[in-house]
């Protein structure tokens, strides 16, 4: 819980530039992985151990938490690597470890750093929050519990007083938005039968995303299906009764998408920043969801439904195995120089026109990923200029530094 009493925003962070999107756009704490042995080791690029300390200085400066997600499945031969990586982020003054292997939850306890329990624990009674409460402060429920559910556990926390080792009642933290797994909390073994590769070991291939044809062995009958991706659930989406979470008593909503592009934590972390604004200012209203719906359209997502939090029975699929989002960017041209006395950026345009009026995009490590519209530019020197091409070089304002290593995009409606 935040210290303004309001439910704590906890975003993705698969890269710095991600990272910074979502300290620009309004999160409470960001979570990622390093090097290896994390859920999204092989979707997302993933930090190092040398950038600890950069991100935790990021984040110390704007408040906000730092959780390193050390969630998988461990091996003994893994044991001398967790304790190096828990040892860093100690050192670096994160804020907490969220883990799921006894392993990783006694060494972090040996050196006293804070743990949260993964969705991977399947939590979904009072009695198993009770016990690792011996352990963690914050514990993420399955993903497959109702509203009510999560409520009878909040509840049953503050009615018998259940505390974690920071003597403050445990935390219940919940998946808000993002993409949903067919397995259970996550658990398959799809891609590693299929390929050799463990989802458990943060390495999925996304079996379930594609199309499959389902035939009867015995007579080789085909099986016609009504939808082609039966095993592809709809992305979450709660921001339509966020206030309902909220009253359910959840302390913590978790944004998912670590191995999503920049623009999607960005868009998605102002979204529901201004949604958990609105709901403890009064203004949160089916106007303000309707907009933030189709904000939330334009980026990545495979369409959405609300996951089982309302007494949904069963799960909803996708339609297609890609994005359903409205919106698309174009790669244009790379940053070279900034003029900070003016706020003016120069980008050489290395692919597609550039024009007046258009939406661009600009993306970088330490810059985040800032969208504005492009109401004037200088062409080669030349000014009063509409339209840019490949090999041009032009100039024009913004509100925000620019650095030589972004990139520039264009957005279009996909």
């Amino acid at each position: 819980m935040t210290q303004n009493g309001k439910i704590e925003l906890m975003c993705p962070a698969g890269d710095f530039t991600s990272l910074q999107a979502a300290l620009d756009n309004g999160a409470d704490s960001v979570y990622f992985g390093v090097e290896q042995l994390n859920m999204r080791a092989r979707a997302s690029l993933n930090f190092t151990l040398e950038d600890l300390p950069e991100i935790a200085r990021r984040c110390e400066e704007k408040g906000v938490r730092t959780y390193l997600t050390l969630n998988t499945i461990i091996y003994d031969h893994d044991l001398s690597i967790i304790k190096i990586l828990l040892d860093k982020a100690k050192a670096a003054n994160l804020t907490a470890v969220i883990a799921m292997d006894q392993a990783v939850i006694a060494y972090a306890r040996q050196i006293g750093m804070e743990i949260h329990i993964s969705t991977q624990i399947n939590i979904t009674n009072i009695e198993t929050v009770k016990f690792y409460a011996m352990f963690a402060d914050t514990m993420v429920m399955s993903r497959e519990l109702s509203l009510s559910q999560i409520k009878k556990i909040t509840d049953q926390i503050q009615k018998e007083q259940v505390r974690g080792p920071n003597g403050n009642l445990v935390e219940i933290e919940i998946f808000g938005h993002g993409a949903l797994c067919m397995a259970v909390s996550g658990k398959c073994y799809l891609s590693l039968h299929s390929q050799n590769s463990s989802a458990n070991r943060g390495a999925c291939k996304q079996n379930c995303r594609k199309k499959y044809t389902v035939i009867d062995q015995d007579t080789g009958f085909e099986i016609e299906l009504d939808n082609e991706y039966m095993m592809s659930p709809k992305d979450l989406c709660t921001i339509g009764f966020l206030d309902q979470i909220v009253d359910a008593g959840v302390q913590v909503l978790k944004i998912e998408g670590r191995g999503r592009a920049p623009e999607y934590v960005a868009t998605v972390t102002k979204c529901y920043r201004q949604a958990i604004d609105a709901i403890a200012d009064g203004t949160f209203s089916p106007e303000k969801v309707t907009l933030w719906m189709s904000q939330l359209e334009t980026v990545y997502n495979r369409g959405f439904w609300d996951g089982y939090y309302l007494g949904q029975t069963l799960g909803e699929w996708s339609s297609d195995s890609g994005s359903s989002a409205t919106q698309k960017k174009l790669y244009i041209g790379k940053g070279r120089h900034f003029y900070p006395k003016s706020n003016i950026a120069e980008f050489l345009i290395e692919a597609y026109d550039v024009k007046i009026g258009d939406k661009i995009l600009i993306q970088g490590p330490t810059t985040g990923s800032q969208e504005i519209i492009l109401q004037e530019m200088i062409v080669d020197g030349k000014d009063k200029e509409t339209t840019a091409t490949k090999t041009d070089i032009i100039t024009f304002p913004t509100p925000f530094r620019v650095r030589p290593s972004d990139k520039l995009y264009k957005v279009l409606e996909a």
